[in-house]
């Protein structure tokens, strides 16, 4: 199946219908959406999940979540840049593993000399110096076995340039022979492959505004992940309007710090950039930095569901003994992933040579942002959604709901594409198979499925006399194996 604002009509399993993705939802009266910030409490100072080591190892001075994590198989990998205790800043291509995406170990790779061993978990990469970013794509079903580790990174030995490696295992890697791949300075933090073209983005000198180009989230596209576009494509700017005369290296000002780590949800992209606020002095001690969320259905143009929310809020986030007397600032990797029953998210402290390790953001699964009516009673609250393609196939309909009650209840039923009711699927006839809850199904009589060789839509009526107390939080529209 398939819904219109999805990129290039991609065929999917599943639709994941947020609250928060205004495409899903087009049509929408009487109702609000909601956020939910990581940690609640500002005075929160979440534990890393992965630590600096130990005096002496490879990355006992500090952690730069300038990386990535995947799933490889039925673990998830995390790539991060470590830096040992010596006066000289060297950060290297560290890799730790886990299975539920709290607990992580730093596995012995054997295969890079520090202090005279290589029991350690640095890679085997051969870049000769210091590397500043790296963004890692796995794509098990590459033909070419030693190209089914990917990685975009940013060195100083390439002045920065966009540059490219390959492995086939995750752990050995051979750089491209023509880096650098790019021709100006950009530091990433985030990608994707969509339809058989990466996207990574991030900030740098990309011509966009001035010269020197200002922190924005930019994007750069490959078909084969050596290749890639002469120019980016300026997909989010928090400059105001008209521009103001930034350029990197400049603090002052809301910006977008390392463009964004992208989530890829199928008929929507969910990412998260640095919200970047310079303060008026130009003094980068006192930048403060939260995480904020943007929606793409391109990979090249994004929105903000709620302008400045911030996400994952810096708060108190700092460390116990910071080499710098920073404001709270954060800074976004490549990772977010659901769990058992958990959403969780992956990031880090800014700035990076200050970092004691890598933290982690949690919501209840899929539990982001919510739709809650405010409309009095007898007065309307619904939505109705784009146009879901089922190409004749079956599909189910699942609610993420809670405050269900006697007084606040929730009414689906199925609309044509001209907006008018299909037989036998009316609010009337609709029942939830259980009350509150996750993926709760929805029936209408004894139906649980809907059939259409054409466009259907959905809508969702909230009713009672306190409709208000009903959360809805995302739906889920599912095709029937």
């Amino acid at each position: 199946m398939w819904i219109d604002h999805a990129s290039l009509h991609r065929e999917l399993s599943e639709l994941n219908l947020f609250a928060f993705d205004e495409c899903a939802f087009p049509f929408q009266k009487g109702v609000r959406l909601k956020m939910h910030s990581y940690p609640s409490h500002l005075d929160y100072r979440p534990e890393p999940v992965v630590r600096t080591g130990e005096p002496g190892s490879v990355d006992s001075g500090s952690i730069a979540y300038y990386g990535t994590v995947v799933r490889v198989g039925e673990e998830y990998w995390m790539y991060y840049l470590g830096n040992d205790d010596s006066p000289e800043w060297y950060q290297r291509l560290c890799l730790a593993k886990s299975t539920d995406g709290v607990n992580w170990v730093k596995p012995n790779l054997g295969v890079f000399e520090h202090n005279g061993s290589k029991n350690n978990n640095v890679c085997d990469f051969p870049v000769n110096g210091h590397i500043q970013a790296c963004v890692v794509f796995y794509d098990p079903e590459d033909p070419d076995p030693a190209r089914r580790f990917k990685l975009s990174f940013e060195a100083p030995k390439y002045s920065k340039c966009m540059c490219v490696a390959f492995s086939p295992d995750g752990v050995h890697w051979n750089e491209y022979e023509n880096n650098p791949v790019g021709n100006v300075f950009f530091e990433q933090s985030g990608g994707i492959k969509r339809d058989g073209i990466y996207y990574v983005t991030g900030q740098g000198s990309t011509g966009h505004y001035s010269p020197k180009g200002a922190r924005m989230l930019c994007t750069y596209c490959s078909a084969d992940f050596i290749h890639w576009t002469p120019a980016a494509c300026m997909g989010f700017s928090r400059d105001p309007l008209p521009p103001m005369p930034t350029y990197y290296g400049g603090v002052n000002g809301p910006q977008v710090h390392l463009g964004a780590g992208l989530w890829d949800r199928g008929n929507v992209v969910i990412g998260v950039y640095g919200m970047w606020d310079g303060h008026p002095s130009n003094d980068r001690n006192l930048t403060c930095m939260h995480l904020g969320m943007v929606v793409t259905h391109d990979m090249l143009h994004y929105t903000e569901p709620m302008p400045n929310f911030p996400l994952v809020t810096a708060g108190e986030q700092k460390n116990n003994t910071p080499a710098h007397n920073h404001f709270p600032a954060l800074m976004q990797g490549q990772g977010m992933e659901n769990i058992g029953d958990q959403t969780m998210f992956w990031y880090g402290l800014w700035p990076e040579c200050d970092s004691n390790g890598v933290r982690l953001a949690t919501w209840p699964r899929d539990r982001i942002g919510y739709l809650q009516p405010f409309a009095k009673p007898g007065q309307d609250a619904f939505l109705i959604s784009d146009r879901i393609h089922l190409e004749g196939k079956t599909g189910r309909v699942m609610l993420n709901i809670s405050g269900l009650g006697e007084y606040s209840k929730m009414r689906v039923s199925v609309l044509d594409e001209a907006f008018q009711p299909v037989p036998g699927y009316g609010a009337d006839e609709c029942e939830l198979i259980g009350e509150n809850g996750l993926r709760v199904p929805v029936a209408w009589g004894n139906k649980l499925v809907i059939h259409s060789d054409k466009p259907v839509r959905l809508r969702i009526d909230f009713c009672g006399i306190r409709p208000e107390d009903i959360p809805h939080l995302a739906e889920h529209a599912e095709k029937e194996a």
